[in-house]
């Protein structure tokens, strides 16, 4: 039986998921930005917390590690590189390691650049992917540990994963996103499309994710960086990918 997901906001613009096992009943949450939002996406699944995938160590993503441990005893999951500012860790991975939920099993991506140790989790079975702040619909996170470099090798490699991949990301922002793509990108028709979608989604108060892998490489130009287009949209054109990435970074961080 395939996995399941519930998604829930939480915080100010925060997004919380579980991953659920039908078949062992085990259940993790993706990050823990808040106790009680966890626990009342448990409440309304009736499933059993029994770890917690951690992406990175902003507090906006473990600020309810300590409670959800204490009152479920679960197991806490996190990034071997931030292992001294993520409290309560119970298992450190990294790069290429297996992160098993129940019978699910997933694989670990580091992907840093938001963050110096910042990890994903790739489910390649169930065609999921939790990346935290790495990428976000029509967005990618601050460069506030990394280089980008190191965030645009971080990003290619989660471009790379199978097109029909949905995407869970750790924030609602496409909305400021879609509005900075198309002053990058304005001739997209993708982004275009996405525009409308996106508008009509939050009129009615819904979630803008998941995204799949597919529509962020056709619509987000933080993925695109050598796509012509991009490149001659923040006036690089013919210039190394990684350098109008930095470029368009740079732009958003001033929208």
């Amino acid at each position: 039986m395939s996995a399941k997901t519930h998604l829930f906001a939480c915080l100010s613009d925060n997004y919380g998921a579980l991953l659920h096992d039908p078949a062992s009943g085990a259940t993790a949450a993706i990050d823990a930005p808040e106790a009680a939002a966890v626990d009342a996406a448990l409440a309304a699944t009736g499933w059993k917390l029994t770890d917690i995938l951690v992406t990175h160590h902003h507090h906006d993503h473990t600020g309810g590690i300590a409670e959800l441990k204490k009152r479920h005893r679960c197991r806490v999951v996190g990034p071997l590189r931030e292992h001294d500012r993520i409290p309560l860790i119970d298992v450190d991975v990294r790069e290429g390691e297996s992160v098993n939920v129940g019978q699910v099993a997933g694989r670990v991506l580091e992907t840093p650049g938001h963050t110096a140790g910042h990890i994903s989790y790739w489910f390649e079975r169930d065609k999921l992917a939790f990346v935290g702040d790495t990428l976000f619909s029509i967005g990618c996170g601050r460069l506030l540990e990394g280089t980008p470099d190191m965030m645009w090798t971080s990003l290619t490699k989660l471009r790379n994963l199978p097109g029909d991949t949905l995407v869970y990301c750790g924030h609602e922002y496409t909305k400021a996103n879609v509005a900075f793509a198309r002053t990058v990108e304005p001739g997209n028709a993708a982004l275009v499309a996405r525009a409308a979608e996106v508008d009509e989604l939050r009129a009615k108060g819904l979630p803008t994710i998941p995204t799949t892998i597919a529509a962020e490489n056709a619509a987000n130009p933080f993925l695109r960086a050598d796509v012509p287009a991009v490149a001659a949209g923040v006036g690089l054109g013919g210039e190394p990918p990684v350098k109008v990435f930095a470029a368009v970074r740079a732009r958003k961080d001033k929208f």
